[in-house]
């Protein structure tokens, strides 16, 4: 059926494993796509033979497919490019395939990012209304009590955003350290709702998105999933 109605744009894009779908409209948005040698246009479809370049470049889907667990260090930004980083994802992470990220970590945060070059398993795993589980580990600056840890755990209101927090799961680890596991992801969402309790997030690092975790791998580092592992966060997607 793709081949007679064809593929749109972005989820072309996305199989390329260049970014997810939501980044391959503003990349079209932006004038940066061209489809048989024309600017591409938001709903454009792509059939076999089509040619689809980004800037100057050809891309095609990958037929191998691979998830890399990778440990973003402090000071790292996830971005394709942004003139202003220190350092970037894209330029640490040396893989023969090219791989993109699927859910952001702050400059200023690190932890487990999972990379891939299969743009539909990095769109299932960013779809925010499945609930897939992400959980940190965050040192705050003043001591934790237990009205904190409640009020973290019902929900918070962000003004800025106007937006509730979802009811999630918060363990105090130590006196200025808590576990936190969200279920969805706003822009900075622990940082905001921290500052909106009168805390300040001094370290933030993500342990696990799904099934996958750090495990033993070092800031800089990352692994290639096993397929089963990979088998296992397609289920955890589809649920």
């Amino acid at each position: 059926m793709e081949e007679q109605s064809g593929i749109r744009l972005n989820k072309y894009i996305a199989s390329c494993g260049v970014c997810s779908r939501r980044d391959a409209d503003k990349l079209i948005e932006k004038g940066d796509v061209t489809l048989n040698g024309k600017p591409a246009e938001p709903g454009d479809r792509v059939f076999p033979g089509d040619s689809v370049k980004i800037g100057s470049k050809l891309i095609k889907p990958s037929e191998d497919k691979v998830v890399l667990a990778y440990y973003k260090p402090v000071g790292v930004t996830c971005t394709e490019r942004d003139p202003y980083a220190d350092a970037t994802v894209k330029e640490l992470v040396r893989y023969k395939e090219r791989v993109t990220y699927a859910g952001r970590l702050d400059k200023d945060s690190e932890g487990l990012l999972l990379m891939s070059n299969d743009g539909d398993l990095i769109q299932a795993m960013m779809k925010g209304e499945n609930g897939h589980e992400k959980e940190y580990i965050v040192r705050v600056s003043k001591p934790i009590n237990a009205e904190f840890v409640e009020k973290m755990s019902k929900g918070v209101y962000i003004k800025d955003l106007d937006k509730t927090t979802r009811p999630c799961k918060v363990t105090k680890v130590s006196k200025y350290t808590f576990k936190i596991v969200l279920t969805q992801g706003l822009n900075r969402q622990i940082r905001r709702m921290c500052k909106t309790l009168d805390q300040t997030v001094m370290e933030l690092k993500r342990v696990r998105v799904l099934s996958v975790t750090l495990d033993r791998l070092k800031p800089g580092e990352y692994r290639v999933l096993s397929d089963e592992e990979v088998e296992k966060l397609w289920k955890e997607c589809r649920n």
